[in-house]
């Protein structure tokens, strides 16, 4: 396939005088390009749902979410990885960044790294993926060597694949165990994927890793119940959280949190009367599942309570 027949390396005739035009007419273009994007990734929704089911069964107490790409696509993946265990208490450990040209390539292009298969190859032998771990290889042309052979050698590892691409019937898609496409399209500004096509991207980054979260029970009545307090910002959204769903004040609230040791769950059940203990045996019992922990409590959800 060549440069011209690659849809997100096209060029579209309805751009080409864009840089003639005022400034007003050149932004909503571009505005109205973004929106499109977001459109695109709406007939995926089905292949999301259908990954993210699959990771959560795949993940167990020990798997890894593995992140990959170049350029662009390789730092938006980083960012989904990188913002799991502030927001959802994921472990720092259980999440594994592998971008092209490695972790300098995430703030300075290293434009080269994308064509080196061999790096690929080694960084799966070296973070040792198996069959535990979930592996997502995120490329807008669907066709970079070095995404392309890391998520292959992750399948061949064992590994379940999941591939984010933005033109269809593309060597990623054809790899990955669960593809999911965001047809784009050309860009406003040809071959410029961090727009259109990496909008896309994080779109569909944003709504896996957040079903997936999900399913593995890190959210309950639409809170961040297992988020990680590493900041003051953090701490007063957990106070609020355990307020809002147990209708304490918040030196009740900062109390439950520090006899939970930090954990809003279990400060959640402290406030039914349990100790920190018995918590979180209940809590193990349901997988950390708090709405199946709070049933078991006779406390039934509602608008204005747990």
């Amino acid at each position: 396939m060549t440069g011209r027949s690659i849809p997100t390396e096209s060029f579209d005739a309805r751009f080409a005088e864009l840089d003639a035009w005022p400034p007003e007419t050149v932004l909503d273009a571009l505005f109205e390009s973004q929106l499109a994007a977001v459109a695109a990734v709406r007939p995926a929704l089905p292949a999301i749902a259908a990954a993210a089911c699959a990771a959560a069964g795949r993940l167990g107490a020990a798997g890894r979410l593995v992140y990959i790409g170049a350029g662009t696509s390789g730092r938006i993946a980083a960012q989904d990885g990188a913002e799991l265990f502030p927001t959802f208490g994921w472990p720092a450990e259980r999440t594994l960044l592998l971008p092209a040209g490695g972790p300098g390539a995430l703030l300075r292009a290293v434009e080269s790294a994308e064509d080196d298969s061999a790096a690929a190859g080694a960084a799966v032998q070296r973070s040792k993926i198996d069959r535990s771990d979930v592996a997502i290889g995120v490329a807008a042309s669907g066709r970079t060597p070095y995404t392309l052979a890391l998520l292959d050698a992750a399948g061949r590892a064992g590994a379940l694949t999941i591939g984010i691409a933005n033109n269809p019937s593309t060597p990623l898609l054809a790899a990955a165990q669960h593809p999911i496409l965001a047809d784009t399209g050309p860009e406003a500004i040809a071959g410029s994927t961090r727009l259109k096509a990496g909008t896309a991207q994080k779109v569909i980054l944003n709504l896996f890793s957040t079903m997936l979260m999900i399913l593995l029970n890190r959210v309950y009545r639409g809170r961040m119940v297992d988020l990680e307090i590493t900041s003051a910002k953090l701490r007063r959204r957990a106070l609020r959280i355990i307020g809002e769903l147990s209708g304490v004040g918040e030196a009740k609230a900062d109390a439950l949190l520090v006899a939970a040791g930090g954990s809003v769950k279990r400060a959640l059940l402290l406030a039914r009367e349990l100790d920190p203990a018995a918590a979180e045996r209940l809590l193990a019992r349901y997988g950390g599942n708090l709405r199946a922990a709070l049933a078991e409590l006779g406390v039934p959800p509602g608008p204005d309570r747990p």
